[in-house]
């Protein structure tokens, strides 16, 4: 299991998201979903950058600027 952080670049604007997953492919797909969970109105996608992955173990995390 991994910890993976995106950045998701929408029509107007950037967000982070940050997902738990035990695959890449895994990972992509729940943090568009996430992002789409997340507005009223469907968001377009333009891209999706992986920024960061980290096995999950004891005590692990971000910063997020």
């Amino acid at each position: 299991m991994n910890l993976y952080r995106f950045e998701v670049e929408l029509e107007d604007t950037s967000v982070e998201v940050i997902v738990a997953a035990s695959a890449d492919e895994v990972a992509f797909d729940t943090a568009e979903k996430e992002v789409e969970k997340n507005y009223l109105k469907l968001p377009i996608i333009s891209s999706i950058t992986l920024l960061e992955k980290k096995p999950i173990k004891k005590a692990v995390g971000f910063v997020i600027e």
